[in-house]
């Protein structure tokens, strides 16, 4: 390599040893953590625009130097992927060459027996009758489950070294590899997953997964625009719920009919029950039932005779009484002029009580169920912006058009069911009924079975980190040079042990399987009865 070279080659090859070390990879890992932090303090635009807007109200000054920085779009943001490729590349630069190397060691032969095994944490020695091979035989046998070699030794003596606990090494490179498999799963469904919130009416109301405008919200993932989801229909039928005394809620499900695939094709309707953590699984989505409410409905009678009926969701404002709360919104029939249309619009708006509960004419709910439905509504007439261009909630009115004066009350009235309110130009506002609806999420996730998979194999791979423990032992068996005559052989029998990992326990193992090899003969040295000591007061 050239000379004017070799510095920025150094400079390279030191980079890149020190992003592929494990302590790099763990403050990688550090600081992703600390990373989305933010996501979870301050509103994203993926999944709350209307608080990003609200932000930016509240703080006029602090807002703006957030969003340089991409605060309000951490997960997509340049900053937070640099730190999640950095994240990848490390540990995938550390692992490979780990992996290799315990190739290598799992290729290899267990070490060869020490000169002196009395010099290890754990010893024994005890001279048995029988001979080399006798204890050898004894030996193979006790440690069948062990990688081990027998060798001769120059003196005659035979010995064997054994070990075990090599999936130590395994479970801690299955969770590592484990680990960037979870965040490749995970960065998979953010790219080619989406969410979606609908809600629908439970009176035989349907619901089709053709396309992002069905949604009431919708969450797609970076490569998702909502042209390819998966083709599937629901249609709610009812809804079933039943509350304790207290209010509380026993129970509530969905029945529901659903097409999908073949029965797609064929316009045939399947039965399902619909019930909370038990999702509908249909062409690689998931359904849950989220939530439920009302949808009061309201019939506006103009003074020509004209009908219109309103049947619109309205929001929970308390989940122990359901006390809702919304608008319905009526456009004038028979007015072409459309500043004139404008300002008869109207809009029933207010509170509903599945169980009316009064302090004075004050309206409140005492109870989730419908034992005594009554709404208390405030009717304006005027503009209400919908022609603004402008997104407006479901569950209101656009308050600037009150504040400008082009949206006034004309009447307020508390109203049972069949009752109404009559306009001083005539218009009759009647409530007719409640309608219940549920709050449905489709999720679709291509890659939550590969996200499984690894998070089972990072638990085992730690498990196995944490409980397996490498060791080593050695067995060396000579003639007792102090043997009498031949056919009353004798023979030397020392075992050494080293714990490869410092884990509580082996001096216990090694106590068994000295006892084991060498019987009432076993003594065990000074050096492992104080290891063994140590281990127990630890």
């Amino acid at each position: 390599m050239r000379a004017h070279l070799l510095p920025a080659w150094a400079f390279l090859r030191n980079m890149w040893r020190g992003l592929t070390s494990m302590r790099t990879a763990l403050v990688l890992l550090f600081m992703l953590a600390m990373a989305a932090l933010p996501g979870a303090l301050i509103p994203q635009r993926s999944t709350n625009q209307p608080e990003v807007d609200r932000y930016f109200q509240e703080y006029p000054e602090l807002a703006p130097l957030l969003d340089k920085v991409q605060a309000f779009d951490v997960f997509g943001s340049v900053w937070f992927a640099s730190i999640y490729v950095l994240l990848f590349i490390s540990l995938i630069g550390c692992l490979l060459p780990r992996t290799w190397d315990y190739y290598k060691q799992f290729r290899q032969k267990p070490v060869r027996t020490p000169r002196n095994l009395a010099r290890l944490p754990h010893h024994a020695e005890a001279t048995l009758d029988g001979s080399v091979d006798d204890a050898m035989a004894a030996t193979r046998k006790r440690l069948k489950s062990w990688r081990m070699v027998e060798r001769e030794d120059a003196d005659g003596g035979k010995s064997i070294s054994a070990e075990r606990g090599f999936l130590r090494e395994v479970g801690n490179l299955v969770f590592h590899f484990a680990l960037v498999g979870l965040l490749v799963g995970i960065a998979g469904g953010k790219l080619y997953g989406y969410e979606g919130q609908v809600i629908v009416m439970a009176n035989g109301s349907a619901f089709c997964n053709s396309g992002t405008y069905n949604y009431d919200t919708f969450r797609a993932g970076l490569s998702v625009d909502g042209t390819n989801l998966s083709p599937f229909c629901v249609r709610v039928d009812d809804f079933d719920v039943k509350y304790q005394d207290n209010g509380q809620v026993d129970h509530y499900k969905v029945g529901m009919h659903y097409q999908a695939d073949e029965s797609l094709e064929n316009n045939t309707w399947k039965p399902y029950t619909l019930q909370v953590n038990d999702p509908l699984r249909i062409a690689g989505d998931r359904i849950y039932l989220t939530g439920n409410g009302y949808a009061p409905k309201f019939t506006v009678t103009w003074p020509d005779g004209e009908k219109r009926t309103g049947l619109v969701q309205w929001q929970p404002m308390s989940p122990q009484t359901m006390l809702s709360q919304g608008a319905t919104k009526f456009d004038p029939p028979g007015i072409t002029d459309e500043a004139l249309r404008r300002k008869n619009q109207l809009a029933v708006t207010g509170l509903f009580a599945p169980t009316a509960a009064f302090d004075g004419k004050v309206l409140s709910s005492g109870f989730p169920d419908l034992l005594d439905p009554t709404v208390a509504v405030d009717v304006l007439k005027g503009d209400l912006g919908l022609d603004s261009g402008r997104g407006q909630s479901i569950f209101g009115v656009d308050q600037s058009m009150v504040e400008q004066g082009r949206l006034n009350r004309v009447a307020r009235e508390n109203l049972r069911m069949g009752q109404s309110v009559t306009l001083d130009d005539g218009t009759q506002i009647r409530f007719d009924g409640v309608e219940r609806w549920a709050n449905l999420q489709v999720s679709h996730d291509p890659f939550q079975k590969m996200v499984l998979g690894f998070a089972l194999a990072v638990i085992f791979g730690i498990s196995c980190s944490l409980i397996i423990k490498r060791r080593r032992i050695w067995v060396r068996a000579t003639p007792d040079p102090r043997s009498g005559e031949a056919g009353s052989a004798r023979t030397v029998v020392e075992i050494g042990g080293l714990a490869r990992t410092d884990q509580a326990g082996y001096g216990e193992e090694f106590t068994r399987l000295a006892a084991d090899l060498l019987g009432s003969h076993a003594e065990p040295t000074s050096r492992a009865a104080a290891g063994t000591a140590r281990e127990r007061k630890s």
